[in-house]
C-alpha cells in the first residue's frame, strides 16, 4: 500500500466505525463499499462535467458542483449531458451528487430518499449497473430502531466519507484501497469470507503462474468462473504489459458479491466495454456461450467439496463429457469446477486452480477423472500450500495447474506447505515465499524436500495418486542423542527435584495441627513423604 493512500484508508475505514456494533461486518461492508462507490462515480460525473465546461480539472468538488448547476439551468444542458453519458454512461441530477447530499447533511437537510433516488437513476442508466446497489438497504432497522435514527446514521457516514478525496489520486490508488477495505472485512467476517475474497498473497501466486509467457500479449484475456468480489481477476493488470487491454470475464453466484465484483471493476480503471460479468451459476448451465468462450488464462479459487446436483444429461455436457463417462461425486463437486474451467481454456493458455488436497488422491469417479487428466497431459503442475491460509478454512490447500497442449505428461510436484510466516490467527505468504514458489515451479527441476518432476510412469506406479509425500521425500530425521549429555540433564534434573522436596518438607515440619488426630495426620504425611 502506497504512501498516499494511507489517508485515504484511513477515512475509509472509519467509516466503518459508524457501523460496527450495528451490524457485523458481512452487512455494513455493503454500506461502507456501496457508498463509497455511489461518492466515487458521483466525483467522476461532477469531473467530467467541469472539464467539458472549462477545459480543466476543478480545484474542489463544490467548484465543480456549482459549475454544473450552471450548466444544467442552461439551454446547453441537454447537449452537454448526452456527452457526459456517452462517457460515463450515468447522468446524476444536481441536487442527488454526492456533493449536493454532503452540503445537505451539514445544513441538517439530509433525507436517505434522495440518496435511494440517486442509486436508482445509476442502476436505471445502463444495463451495467443494474441493481448494482441492491444490497444497499437504507431502510434497515440495523441502521437503527428509528426512522430519523436510520436517517442520521447514513447521514454520518456520509460526512466521514465526503472527506476523503477520490478524484486526485490514480485508479490503482483508489482501486487498491477498496480491495483493501474488502480484505479488511474478509479478516472480521471470518468464515464467511470465503464466499468473496481470496488472500492477495494466493491471488498473487495464481496470477503469476497463469500470466507466465503471456505477459506481452495485447488483448490477453481472463476468466474466473467462481469470481467472488474479483480480487484474483484484477491481479492480472499488475502483470500484464496492457493492463488497458485485458478482457475479464467472471461469474459468482451470490448478488452481494457480484456487486461488489463490478464496483470494484470501475474502481480499478476497467472500462465498461471490458467487463463481462455475470450473476449465475458456474455449476448449472454453461456460461460464456454467446461470445468469446476460451480464455487465455483461468484462475479460480471455488468452494472447497461443495454438494451439488447435476441435472440429468450433464455428463454428455461438453465441459464433462470426456472424462470416463462420469461426474465429479455429488458430495464434492471440486472436479466439476475444475473441468469447467478447463473446459474454457484456450490452447496455449494456463489454468490454475485452489483445491483441497483431497482431489489429488480421492478414488472413484474423481480418480477416474484424474487419470484422464493425466493421461492427456493436463495437469503440469501441482503445488501444496501451507495451511491456515484462508479466511473461511484452516486446511492446506493445493494449486493445480493445467495446460491443453504440450509435449509430455509429466507433472511437477512442489512442497510449499514451509512458505509463511505467521501472523496473528493466520499464516502469511510474503513476496519472498512467493518468489521462491515461483522459482521451483519455472526451473521444472528436482530440488531436495521441495519439488520433483514425477514421470507419468512414476505416476502410474502410483495408481495416479497425486498426493504430494509420494513425490517429494520431506522427512526430516530426528536428531540424535547424546547418553552422555542425557545422563548428565537427568542428574541436574534429579538434584532439583531433591532440594524443592527438602525445601517442601521443611516448611510442612513448620505447619501445627488443630487436633491430635490432625497432627497425627499430618506426621504420617510427612513420614511418606520423606520415604519418596
Amino acid at each position: 500500500m502506497t504512501e498516499n493512500s494511507k489517508d485515504l484508508l484511513t477515512v475509509l475505514w472509519s467509516g466503518a466505525d459508524i457501523l460496527r456494533g450495528k451490524m457485523d461486518a458481512n452487512d455494513y461492508k455493503n454500506y461502507l463499499l456501496g457508498i463509497v462507490f455511489y461518492k466515487y462515480l458521483s466525483d467522476t460525473f461532477l469531473y467530467k462535467v467541469y472539464d467539458l465546461k472549462e477545459d480543466k480539472v476543478p480545484e474542489t468538488m463544490e467548484q465543480a458542483q456549482k459549475a454544473y448547476e450552471e450548466i444544467y439551468a442552461s439551454e446547453d444542458r441537454d447537449a452537454l449531458l448526452q456527452e457526459v453519458k456517452e462517457e460515463c454512461h450515468y447522468i446524476i441530477e444536481p441536487s442527488l451528487t454526492f456533493t449536493k447530499l454532503a452540503d445537505d447533511v451539514n445544513t441538517n437537510q439530509f433525507q436517505r430518499e434522495n440518496l435511494k433516488k440517486a442509486f436508482n437513476d445509476v442502476e436505471t442508466s445502463d444495463v451495467i449497473f443494474a441493481g448494482l446497489f441492491a444490497d444497499v438497504d437504507l431502510y434497515s432497522t440495523k441502521l437503527g430502531s428509528a426512522e430519523q435514527k436510520q436517517n442520521d446514521t447514513i447521514a454520518d457516514l456520509i460526512e466521514v466519507i465526503n472527506t476523503a478525496d477520490l478524484m486526485n489520486r490514480d485508479g490503482d490508488v483508489l482501486g487498491n484501497a477498496y480491495e483493501y477495505m474488502i480484505g479488511k472485512f474478509a479478516s472480521e467476517t471470518g468464515k464467511k469470507a470465503g464466499e468473496f475474497y481470496t488472500p492477495q498473497a494466493v491471488s498473487r501466486l495464481l496470477t503469476q503462474i497463469a500470466i507466465h509467457g503471456q505477459e506481452d500479449k495485447k488483448g490477453l484475456s481472463v476468466y474466473d468462473p467462481t469470481m467472488g468480489s474479483g480480487s484474483l481477476l484484477l491481479n492480472a493488470k499488475k502483470y500484464s504489459k496492457y493492463p488497458e487491454y485485458i478482457r475479464y470475464y467472471g461469474q459468482e453466484l451470490m448478488t452481494s458479491t457480484y456487486n461488489l465484483a463490478r464496483m470494484n471493476m470501475f474502481l480499478h480503471g476497467v472500462a465498461p466495454e471490458n467487463q463481462h460479468l455475470k450473476n449465475g451459476d458456474t455449476l448449472d448451465a454453461d456460461w460464456p456461450t454467446n461470445e468469446l468462450t476460451n480464455f487465455d488464462m483461468v484462475l479460480m479459487n471455488p468452494p472447497y467439496s461443495q454438494v451439488w446436483k447435476p441435472v440429468q444429461g450433464f455428463v454428455y455436457d461438453p465441459r464433462f463429457e470426456d472424462y470416463g463417462g462420469v461426474l465429479a461425486p455429488k458430495s464434492k463437486a471440486d472436479y466439476a469446477f475444475l473441468l469447467h474451467g478447463f473446459y474454457h481454456l484456450k490452447r496455449g493458455g494456463t489454468m490454475a486452480i485452489v483445491l483441497p488436497h483431497g482431489v489429488l488422491f480421492r478414488g472413484g469417479t474423481e480418480k477416474t477423472i484424474r487419470r484422464v487428466l493425466l493421461n492427456k497431459g493436463f495437469i503440469y503442475a501441482v503445488i501444496g500450500l501451507p495451511a491456515n491460509l484462508f479466511y473461511n478454512t484452516s486446511i492446506p490447500t493445493t494449486i493445480i495447474v493445467l495446460k491443453k497442449d504440450r509435449d509430455g505428461r509429466d507433472v511437477l510436484m512442489i512442497d510449499a506447505s514451509k512458505q509463511f510466516i505467521k501472523e496473528k490467527k493466520k499464516n502469511l505468504m510474503t513476496p519472498e515465499n512467493i518468489a521462491h514458489i515461483l522459482k521451483l515451479y519455472l526451473d521444472r527441476t528436482d530440488v531436495k524436500k521441495e519439488a520433483h518432476l514425477a514421470s507419468y510412469e512414476e505416476i502410474k506406479k502410483n495408481d495416479f495418486n497425486l498426493n504430494i509425500p509420494r513425490y517429494v521425500d520431506t522427512f526430516e530425521p530426528e536428531p540424535e542423542i547424546s547418553l552422555s549429555e542425557l545422563a548428565d540433564d537427568m542428574k541436574k534434573t534429579g538434584a532439583e527435584i531433591a532440594k524443592s522436596k527438602e525445601s517442601l518438607l521443611s516448611m510442612m515440619k513448620e505447619l501445627d495441627a488443630d487436633s491430635p488426630e490432625e497432627q497425627a495426620a499430618l506426621s504420617d504425611f510427612l513420614k511418606v513423604m520423606e520415604d519418596m
